[in-house]
């Protein structure tokens, strides 16, 4: 391509690949030539169902764009589900599974072909994706969180090869099928400790509630032991007060004495011995 024979225009790119594709072949490499036929027939039929259209479908890897960033989404999802239900009979080692990335990006045009970073960025996402899972850029999910019933997972800013760190977001899977909702939370920013520490957890946006109650478990876990009896002791209380009649409440004041001591006695245990002898 010459310089003024380029054209761009802004696009949603869906990158899709196979796990451990090459271990499947040296298995059974006619078994696995179908089963990816049969797959790769489906996943046209996804794709150009939302409107988006297959780029290239080189080796064991399927790019297609779509103009609707909702609706690449919603595709990457049915795409999943779709092979998941195909192959829920076949032995868990025999499993053919997709990894996707989804961008929302500038690409350079030529003829049929699309190139630039915009791509690349695509691919990169779905080597972060787990087997029949699907990573999506922050591009990507401020256009889609408020509007899909899915939840999403903070991966916090990631460094990837070739290309500039992105904020990534993985698509639970578990949450639902897809389709337009209002019921989703959550900020199109995420919280500046998930990107600086990504590994230290993921930050749940529009999860179920037993999650939530299972991170505010193991948050109180973390607790100092004066503080996490406060708080549990003040848990009881409330609910007492609550199943005894709102219309006089009275659990204040010993949940603020509870929570008071048991900062103090933190911060006393904290001291150095000498301080407190002094």
């Amino acid at each position: 391509m010459t310089d003024d024979k380029v054209k761009r225009r802004l696009t949603t790119v869906l990158c899709a690949d196979v796990y451990g594709y090459s271990r499947l072949m040296g298995a059974d490499e006619a078994g696995t030539l179908g089963t990816l036929r049969r797959y790769r027939a489906s996943i046209a039929g996804l794709v150009e169902r939302h409107d988006g259209r297959i780029v290239n479908t080189w080796g064991d890897a399927v790019i297609a764009e779509f103009p609707s960033v909702v609706e690449a989404v919603q595709c990457a999802v049915e795409i999943q589900q779709e092979i998941s239900n195909q192959d829920s009979d076949a032995p868990h080692a025999d499993r053919m599974q997709f990894r996707i990335g989804i961008n929302l990006g500038d690409v350079m045009v030529d003829g049929s072909d699309i190139y630039g970073d915009g791509v690349n960025v695509a691919a990169r996402l779905q080597e972060l994706a787990e087997p029949g899972g699907v990573v999506i850029s922050s591009s990507v999910y401020d256009q889609v969180h408020n509007k899909l019933s899915l939840g999403f997972d903070c991966l916090g800013q990631r460094q990837m090869k070739n290309v500039a760190p992105v904020v990534t977001y993985r698509v639970a899977m578990g949450s639902g099928a897809a389709g337009p909702s209002f019921a989703v939370g959550g900020s199109p920013t995420p919280q500046a400790g998930a990107i600086a520490a990504p590994e230290a957890g993921v930050q749940r946006i529009g999860d179920q509630p037993s999650t939530w109650m299972r991170l505010a478990s193991d948050r109180l876990a973390t607790l100092p032991r004066p503080i996490k009896a406060a708080l549990t002791v003040s848990g009881f209380l409330i609910l007492i007060n609550a199943f005894t009649g709102m219309h006089r409440i009275w659990f204040h004041w010993p949940v603020a004495a509870l929570l008071f001591l048991g900062i103090l006695r933190t911060v006393l245990r904290r001291r150095p011995a000498s301080d407190r002898e002094g």
